[in-house]
């Protein structure tokens, strides 16, 4: 039964890898359609603020795409998940949200900063938690 449950498994993450493929490749056709069409639109400005601002989303969602095959390839390879991708996905995504961002209220403006110093920090314990300990800041390797 772990045999069968574990094939499952892995056909499934093989099923993600192939559809993530197939969403990443639609979305920068739609990516550089967008772009074509906008530079060689007839205006005074090529792009206006709302339309780079969605270019910049797209291709803030496309790196996100590639983050998550990065970590499903990852887990494939290896059989562990590496932290460090998923918060690196996760600090891209808050920068969409704040790249994209139209109106907010100070509790959300707040919330979204708390947000970003946490994703940070954890980033940044996670990295250093991966040094050898000679490495690690304010240390010196012995001679």
């Amino acid at each position: 039964m772990r045999r069968f449950v574990e094939r499952f498994e892995h056909v499934t993450y093989i099923a993600l890898i192939v559809f993530l493929v197939v969403l990443l490749s639609f979305s920068l056709l739609e990516l550089g359609w967008m772009v074509v069409t906008a530079v060689f639109e007839v205006s005074t400005y090529r792009l206006d603020s709302d339309e780079l601002f969605d270019l910049l989303g797209y291709f803030l969602l496309i790196l996100i795409g590639l983050e998550l095959l990065e970590t499903i390839k990852a887990y494939l390879d290896k059989r562990e998940f590496h932290v460090e991708i998923v918060i690196l996905v996760a600090i891209i995504a808050i920068a969409r949200k704040v790249i994209l961002l139209d109106t907010s209220t100070a509790g959300e403006l707040i919330g979204i900063a708390l947000i970003i110093i946490a994703l940070c920090g954890g980033y940044y314990l996670v990295r250093r938690a991966g040094l050898p300990h000679s490495l690690r800041p304010g240390r010196r390797e012995e001679p």
